[in-house]
């Protein structure tokens, strides 16, 4: 397994700034005829658990091999261990913060993990304590891509070390399952890390807070302004307003807990 000659950049550095940009140089002065396509910068500052979301919700529309770099790097210059992982076909290059947990949720066994510690594949073995993106991460990410083999990135790590985010498991019964809300998109739809699979064509409700929400199909299976849940492009539950902002209007954050229940009748 090597890299495709493909790299992806997840980030939260905005477009304002040239930080992007800076990467995109250092990735061109290893090797100018790489492909790199940008996953998102618009992830929220420091929002681990937004970059965890909308990187496990891109993986499966690349092709195999592809490299995919993530900054979201709050603890950047601390302890924090800079790595990548190879799994599902892919290469994950960045910190070891809890980003990949998305990933690391629905991996096979065949999976491996290198703490970056070989700075020959860094832009330069000093690398500055407070952007590894530039120096560290889009360098390895860029050397992965042309085929570099993983195992000479670094040292071996024991992959069940990786760092993972503290959400609740899915919970799933005959009647009910129970989950949380893993992510919130900019529409403010509310998406829950119950999968899609779970509910199936039985018919359900989204419950929370005393509420029973119907589901449906599309977010036109109810009237504006009206809240409904449905499975959506990304396989989860989620809990929309058609037209509104389901943040706004029930006030839920990442972390709170919503109920499906199966054969429910209003």
């Amino acid at each position: 397994m090597q890299g495709n000659g493909l790299i992806t950049l997840l980030t939260d550095f905005g477009l304002s700034d040239p930080y992007v940009g800076v990467m995109k140089g250092a990735i061109a002065s290893i090797d100018p005829a790489l492909r790199v396509i940008d996953l998102t910068h618009q992830i929220p500052p420091q929002k681990i658990v937004a970059a965890r979301f909308a990187l496990a919700s891109a993986i499966a529309y690349f092709p195999p091999e592809t490299v995919h770099v993530v900054v979201v790097d709050p603890g950047v210059g601390s302890r924090r261990r800079a790595i990548a992982i190879a799994c599902k076909g892919a290469f994950f290059v960045g910190p070891d913060n809890g980003v990949f947990d998305g990933i690391l949720d629905r991996a096979d066994p065949a999976i491996a993990a290198v703490e970056l510690t070989d700075s020959n594949y860094w832009r330069t073995p000093n690398p500055s304590t407070t952007f590894h993106g530039r120096d560290i991460f889009a360098p390895v990410g860029a050397h992965l891509a042309r085929g570099v083999p993983f195992s000479d990135l670094g040292e071996a790590i024991a992959p069940e070390t990786l760092v993972r985010w503290d959400f609740p498991d899915c919970q799933i019964g005959s009647t009910q399952v129970s989950g949380c809300i893993q992510y919130v998109d900019r529409f403010g739809n509310l998406i829950s890390n119950i999968p899609g699979d779970a509910v199936g064509e039985r018919s359900w409700v989204l419950s929370f807070d005393d509420r029973q929400i119907p589901s449906g199909q599309t977010y036109a299976d109810v009237g504006p302004n009206e809240a409904i849940a449905l499975v959506g492009s990304h396989g989860w539950v989620e809990l929309a307003v058609n037209g509104g902002n389901a943040r706004d209007r029930f006030g839920l954050e990442v972390g709170t807990r919503l109920d499906v229940i199966l054969d429910f009748r209003f």
